[in-house]
């Protein structure tokens, strides 16, 4: 996590519509660990407020006016690299999807679900780790298919098999703890070769070593 542990994980909001925001701040604000620190009415407003609070979560409301929450993503994702970003929509749509994880998001809940998927996508985020709703895993196995068919190869081999091993059991959900157990190495070890991955792969989370893994055959999709 990206904030200490004594304090509750602070929130950006940002929703154009009111009665939203209400909504979706009175799921966060009753989790202990969870606090909704500043609402935006649109992206703009969103980045602007982003300067001014310190915010560990950002959620964004994919379709809003004068900056959409994808353009705010991409701010706040190149002005606040530590400030994980969810989105939030009505659409279930790849497109969408597709956008937010290349502008920066770690995670994608649809609203008509919030109430039950939104507190778990925002502890996954904070762990590193994505939150994908079940459309969103088979449109990536989709993109992975549809790659493949068009004669698409994987990247060439530049990570050592230790590499691969280790991005291999990342990207299944391991923690560092229980790779190391199960390779009989040290937890400095694994996150050494961890952050030597994402510096030769130029990624930066789980979600994209996870992508990664899938189109390199590492793991099945």
């Amino acid at each position: 996590m990206n904030q200490p542990q004594n304090h509750p994980v602070r929130i950006l909001l940002a929703d154009d519509h009111a009665l939203v925001r209400r909504g979706v701040r009175l799921i966060l604000d009753g989790e202990p660990d969870l606090e909704v620190v500043a609402e935006a009415g649109d992206g703009a407003e969103a980045v602007a407020l982003a300067r001014e609070h310190p915010v560990d979560l950002a959620v964004l409301d994919v379709a809003m006016p004068r900056m959409t929450g994808l353009q705010a993503a991409r701010e706040l994702s190149a002005r606040h690299p530590s400030t994980r970003i969810l989105m939030l929509s009505m659409y279930d749509n790849e497109q969408y999807f597709f956008q937010s994880l290349k502008a920066g998001a770690c995670g994608y809940v649809l609203k008509s679900v919030a109430d039950r998927d939104l507190v778990a996508a925002c502890r996954a985020a904070m762990r590193g780790e994505p939150f994908l709703y079940p459309g969103a895993v088979t449109a990536l196995v989709r993109d992975y298919l549809d790659r493949a068919r068009h004669g698409e190869e994987p990247p060439d081999r530049v990570l050592t098999a230790r590499e691969e091993e280790i991005l291999k059991l990342v990207a299944e959900g391991h923690s560092s703890k229980d790779i190391a157990d199960m390779l009989v190495i040290s937890v400095k070890t694994v996150q050494r070769h961890r952050a030597n991955v994402l510096q030769k792969l130029g990624l930066r989370d789980r979600l994209q070593l996870t992508r990664y893994a899938i189109r390199a055959g590492l793991i099945e999709p």
